[in-house]
């Protein structure tokens, strides 16, 4: 008997399945009844789980409570028949992470493959409406063969509500999406608008038009994971943000975000706590090294500066020049930008650019502190980048950070140039507080590039062997007179140069001196428009 109830849980993973069983009693209790109500060996079979399981395993034990349970299809046509799908392929409810509020919907494939027809829809535009009355975030675990064909206009019916719902609640309170199976044609817009999208190797994938009508339309011969695999959209498209081997870890990863972020826009939950918990920096001033052409991880300089194990990263495959995510600075959630130096130099590009402007405005939404680790030799160069658009996607970027009116301290580690230096949430993009480290450069250029310009007669008449002493000897010239955190903060750009081992209680103290603040311009409009 025991053989016949593990068959129901991939692998027999005992410890998965108790879990499973813990969080929604119901499921032990009523075993053979549900098991046969929901499907659950269908999903099993396929290595996957069953959205009710996916429900059990994302919230709080005992706090799930469904909404809908009764609703069904209503469209007899080619074929279907009225009544006869349960809750119309989808579960929706409530329930708690880690103690925190929220709503989530969970698409059923044993259901005619999780199609969406219309009550689906009514029912996930519901939820969301829902989530936004009650000030949480929504979570939305997508396995779906796309629209009910059967139910015509009707199904684009439920995509266009649940599309009008996911943007009104943009901004308002966070929204998740969940890559759990297929995913494809107009589906994939929802998770498209929603903040996060979580996806799982080997059981995700997205695609706007899928391989067979790619080969009907191009003659272009292509698998679905080539065209919409996890891998690919976390490493390629940059469409998601998290990418999890199981869908057990992928869960767990949804819920300790959930636990960083605030509930919706007007959260306090960035301050419940305000004590300072000191940290040894002394690791921060072994990190750079000696030379300005050498490489190092940024993500060093994160972890030494923020709390233990606090860094959550987003979209770390993607655009990989710069680092974005969620730390604690003594319990304090902010969000960190930072250039990295070990991925092209820490170049800004377009899709860098994209990236980083996105998680800006997310964090904008919601009062979250942006924190900027400057160490930036430039917008990168190249015909490439300008035919993509570098200016159009570079200028995403100077206007998310100008645009935020949320908590901003800036950072310069190393080297600030060009462009790139206004672009990094510099003084003139009215970052709150702008800190060099004695090590910083702040220039148009590098001092060597500085001085081939700038003494380019002088160095044609000079011998070869004297050329490269003569470059030395002007860029250290060139780097004192112009170039170092000292002059900058002469200007008022740099507030103060600070010892790296400093860095993490000046920012703290920044941050409850700043946590009431409010903009003092405020230009009367609808809205400002973003290059897109």
């Amino acid at each position: 008997m025991e053989e016949q109830k593990l068959s129901m849980f991939p692998s027999g993973i005992t410890e998965l399945k108790n879990k499973i069983t813990e969080n929604i009693p119901f499921l032990k209790e009523k075993e053979s009844e549900y098991a046969d109500r929901y499907k659950l060996q269908k999903q099993h079979d396929k290595g996957k789980l069953h959205a009710i399981e996916r429900i059990a395993l994302l919230l709080d034990k005992d706090t799930f409570r469904e909404i809908g349970s009764k609703v069904t299809n209503h469209t007899t046509a080619l074929g279907l028949m009225e009544n006869t799908l349960p809750y119309d392929g989808v579960i929706t409810g409530y329930g708690t992470i880690k103690g925190q509020r929220v709503y989530i919907y969970s698409q059923d494939f044993t259901v005619m493959g999780g199609t969406l027809g219309n009550e689906h829809g009514k029912k996930i535009a519901h939820v969301i409406e829902m989530a936004i009355k009650s000030k949480c975030p929504i979570i939305g675990i997508n396995d779906s063969g796309g629209a009910r064909i059967q139910e015509g206009v009707n199904s684009l019916a439920g995509y266009g509500d649940i599309f009008y719902m996911n943007t009104l609640a943009s901004g308002y309170i966070p929204q998740i999406s969940i890559i759990a199976g297929p995913c494809a044609g107009g589906a994939v817009y929802s998770p498209g608008i929603t903040d996060f999208i979580f996806t799982i190797d080997d059981v995700s994938n997205m695609f706007v038009t899928g391989p067979k009508v790619i080969k009907s339309v191009t003659n272009e011969t292509v698998t679905a994971d080539e065209l919409g695999s996890a891998k690919v959209h976390s490493t390629t498209s940059g469409v998601a943000h998290f990418r999890y081997q199981s869908e057990e870890s992928c869960y767990e990863g949804v819920r300790k975000l959930i636990e960083m972020i605030p509930q919706y826009y007007g959260d306090r939950h960035t301050f419940r706590q305000e004590n300072y918990s000191s940290k040894s920096q002394k690791g921060l001033e072994s990190i750079l090294p000696e030379r300005m052409s050498q490489s190092y991880d940024m993500r060093q300089v994160i972890e030494e500066m923020f709390d233990k194990d606090s860094f959550i990263e987003v979209q770390s495959e993607f655009a990989q020049n710069i680092v974005v995510g969620f730390a604690k600075l003594s319990n304090i959630t902010v969000g960190v930008v930072g250039n990295q130096p070990n991925y092209v130099a820490g170049v800004l590009d377009c899709d860098a650019s994209d990236k980083a402007a996105r998680f800006i405005r997310f964090c904008d939404s919601y009062n979250i502190p942006i924190i900027t680790l400057v160490d930036v030799p430039g917008f990168m160069p190249g015909v490439n980048q300008e035919m993509k658009g570098i200016i159009r996607h570079g200028a995403k970027l100077l206007y998310a950070y100008s645009e935020a009116s949320t908590i901003k301290l800036t950072v310069v580690l190393r080297k600030a140039y060009g462009g790139a230096y206004i672009a990094m949430c510099s003084k003139h993009l009215h970052a709150d507080y702008v800190y060099a480290w004695p090590s910083a450069e702040i220039a148009v250029m590098g001092a060597e590039g500085a001085v081939e310009i700038i003494h380019s007669k002088e160095m044609k008449s000079l011998p070869k062997g004297q050329v490269g002493q003569f470059i030395n000897e002007k860029a250290a010239e060139y780097r004192d007179s112009c170039m170092n955190g000292e002059i900058a903060a002469q200007y008022g750009y740099v507030d103060e140069v600070i010892e790296p081992t400093q860095t993490r209680e000046r920012l703290f103290s920044d941050l409850i001196m700043l946590r009431g603040k409010s903009e003092l311009i405020n230009v009367r409009k609808k809205h400002g428009n973003i290059p897109l």
